[in-house]
């Protein structure tokens, strides 16, 4: 078989190729006996039907179609790797040539026209600039983790007086669309202040007392008018407040490991210490991966956009709104795709040259993470990602992450005061993965060639 490239665009090819007949011989023979069990011949039993008679059947052209159709995804295959190329579009084939069906010479001739993953040449990335705001915790910090702590040990207690920010509240509602009723619900509890309902209903609540309603225009968030605007009127049927446990050795003794309230403190000022470096890291990381973006020139093929448009706006993915499909919308969508892709191919590129590799284990926590994530039993959340075929996608995120972090660990980063930052407690997670890809734990490499599809006539 020989094959050749032809560069159409840095993200697209056309793959010329050429199958000399006795290359088909194999495909031939194949096509004779899959044709012999679909036909019936009398005194010949299914399969045993001689080559000659299954010509005068259905003809010897028949035979080569089907002999080409069942190869010509092998034969595509085989041209991928010889190029070395990675596609990302389902390929379209066009067949130029065919050998004559009476003959016994001849050639097969077809392309292939495919979107590929673009080379990239990565610029020196060690000791890209950045600046994060400077941080520090305070007792502010630890008063308001104590007050988190002690609000999950809370009780709730009725009060009689209007209803404020941070209530607890039993709610009646009822929306209305023309002035038809269209849905209600009672007994709702709802928190002012959460927002997680439906807008405006924080402002309307604001201020009832037990027994009173208010009526509040808004638009409805779930259910067969979704999206529609409606009149709601809410009636609060009572108003609670949380009353918080006193801060004191009982409290830390009952909500923690710790004898005394010192003791708490002191591990929550450490855990808002650590929380402030996180916050430095995320931001710093961020602001990494975004210059080194910038540095880069990532094409991004029209068909990545194409298929996940289509995917996001497919109407079980819209929630039957049709304000959702919006030019503003798309172009988000399509920045957001670009954007993603550009990421992904820079730090696979990275992951080559450092030589990053990922561990059984580190596969196993990342897949226990997400599953806790998803509230799901992580057995079942792997088998799910082994059923669908995206074990692989799994450890090229967790591979991708790595290579941003060795990233980070090369970045000269300053806080806004000017004071250099060090980003070590937060790359150390990334650092002791590398000291287990490199001992003698199994190494999962992700495949080097995705398969789009099979190549059909």
């Amino acid at each position: 078989m020989k094959s050749a490239v032809e560069n159409l665009t840095p993200t697209r090819v056309k793959l010329n190729v050429e199958v000399s007949f006795e290359e088909l011989k194999p495909s031939i023979a194949e096509a004779y006996k899959t044709i012999a069990t679909q036909v019936q011949v009398p005194g010949f039993r299914k399969g045993k039907v001689p080559n000659k008679l299954i010509d005068q059947r259905v003809g010897r052209g028949y035979v080569l179609e089907t002999a080409i159709n069942e190869g010509l995804n092998g034969w595509y295959q085989n041209a991928v790797v010889e190029a070395g190329i990675s596609p990302l579009s389902r390929p379209e084939v066009e067949i130029t040539e065919v050998p004559d069906p009476t003959a016994t010479d001849g050639e097969l001739k077809f392309h292939v026209e495919i979107d590929i993953r673009p080379e990239i040449e990565l610029p020196d990335y060690a000791g890209i600039a950045v600046e994060v705001e400077a941080v520090e915790a305070t007792d502010a910090d630890t008063d308001k983790a104590l007050d988190e702590l002690r609000g999950r040990f809370g009780t709730l207690k009725p009060v009689d007086r209007p209803a404020a920010d941070g209530d607890f509240l039993t709610i009646n509602i009822a929306a209305k669309i023309d002035g038809e009723e269209v849905d209600s619900a009672s007994d709702l509890s709802y928190q002012i202040g959460a927002g997680n309902m439906l807008d405006g209903l924080d402002e309307a609540a604001t201020g009832l007392s037990a027994g009173e309603e208010a009526i509040f225009e808004t638009k409805l968030a779930g259910g067969e008018h979704a999206g529609e605007a409606a009149q709601v009127t809410v009636k609060v049927t009572a108003v609670k407040e949380r009353e918080l446990p006193e801060a004191n050795d009982d409290f830390a003794q009952l909500a923690s490991e710790f004898d005394t309230i010192a003791e708490l403190r002191e591990d929550l000022a450490k855990q808002a210490a650590d929380s402030k470096i996180v916050e430095q890291g995320v931001e710093a990381r961020d602001k990494v991966l975004d210059k080194l973006v910038e540095l880069v020139e990532v094409p991004v093929p029209d068909s990545v956009v194409a298929e996940q448009l289509e995917q996001h706006f497919r109407p079980e993915n819209s929630h039957g709104a049709e304000e959702h499909d919006t030019e503003e919308h798309r172009a988000e969508v399509k920045e957001n795709t670009e954007r993603a892709f550009r990421n992904e191919i820079i730090l696979d590129a990275v992951a080559e040259k450092e030589e990053i590799g990922v561990s059984q284990a580190e596969l196993i926590d990342y897949i226990v993470s997400s599953a806790s994530q998803y509230g799901m039993d992580p057995n079942q959340f792997a088998q799910m990602l082994d059923s669908s075929g995206q074990v692989n996608m799994i450890v090229g995120e967790v591979r991708r992450r790595k290579a941003l972090a060795a990233v980070l660990a090369k970045a000269a980063v300053k806080d806004t005061t000017g004071a250099d930052v060090d980003l070590t407690d937060f790359v150390s997670v990334a650092s002791e993965e590398e000291e287990v890809v490199a001992g003698e734990d199994e190494v999962i490499e992700p495949t080097a060639v995705v398969d789009p599809g099979e190549a059909r006539i």
